[in-house]
């Protein structure tokens, strides 16, 4: 089989993403970026190439994520090691990194990244900012080991990741605290569709209709700020006025809210007056 008639599966896969999918899993099977597809159009196949392809086809099919199928998942500029333990990073997220990369911190500020999964955003700071000390908190074992391989690989050498739930493991007071916790009500009725039905359901969602983690780390973040400093969340694209006024109720100032890239308000923070 050709790379183009292999492409051409796409048509037979029940996915929203269809074509993307079969990009990624082809990519995957021949170790080649998304240039080689287009520009190798008649390559064929080996024979172990394609049965691993129709292999992958068929899971994906069934419904398993692709990160899982490749074990891997591209976020900011980098490709991270993802598995089941963790939830897998979406682009939305990469908006958080973006307006942490705009506050007026210093060159050696401290960052905090809890519920950290596969490290995604903590990493993403770590890189951007060589001078600052960015710790990382994961709360499931195998998350954190995870999360630390990612580290090491990527080169994060100024990111430590600390086991343990949420403030738990911290000591002292930090510039910046971001975080990206579970917010989806135990309720809701996407959580049996997509891929977030092979994702852990403690890394999807929080009681009180998915606001519980968000409030707690809200209420708990100014012990460990230092004065200036800022929270960053993402949440839920319905949860933005209640984050914000929780925010302003604890006691935050310049508490404004940011859309993802479907443009829906998706992260909301403050910063913290001494």
């Amino acid at each position: 089989m050709r790379i183009d008639e292999a492409l051409a599966k796409s048509a037979e896969l029940k996915s929203d993403s269809a074509r993307v999918d079969v990009e990624h899993l082809l990519c995957f099977v021949l170790q080649k970026g998304p240039s080689y597809l287009r520009t190798w159009p008649e390559k064929e196949l080996t024979a172990e190439q394609l049965s691993q392809f129709d292999s992958l086809l068929v899971k994906r099919s069934q419904g398993t994520p692709v990160a899982h199928l490749t074990g891997r998942r591209g976020f900011w500029s980098f490709d991270l090691e993802v598995n089941q333990h963790t939830l897998i990073p979406r682009p939305d997220t990469e908006t958080l990194v973006e307006w942490a990369l705009e506050l007026p911190l210093n060159s050696k500020a401290s960052a905090v990244d809890l519920g950290t999964g596969t490290g995604a955003i903590g990493i993403a700071l770590a890189l951007e900012n060589p001078a600052w000390q960015v710790s990382a908190v994961e709360f499931v074992a195998e998350a954190a080991e995870l999360a630390r391989r990612n580290a090491v690989r990527l080169g994060a050498s100024n990111l430590t990741v600390l086991s343990g739930s949420w403030f738990e493991p911290l000591a002292g007071q930090y510039d910046l605290i971001v975080s990206n916790p579970p917010y989806i009500d135990p309720k809701d009725t996407h959580l049996e569709q997509g891929d977030v039905r092979f994702e852990p359901l403690t890394a999807l969602t929080a009681e009180d209709e998915g606001l519980a983690d968000l409030f707690y780390i809200i209420e708990t973040a100014p012990a460990y700020l230092k004065g200036d400093g800022w929270l960053l969340l993402e949440h839920g694209y319905d949860q933005a006025e209640q984050v914000a006024n929780k925010l302003k109720q604890v006691g935050f100032e310049q508490v404004e809210t940011r859309q993802d890239y479907g443009g829906n308000p998706r992260i909301t923070g403050g910063c913290w007056r001494v």
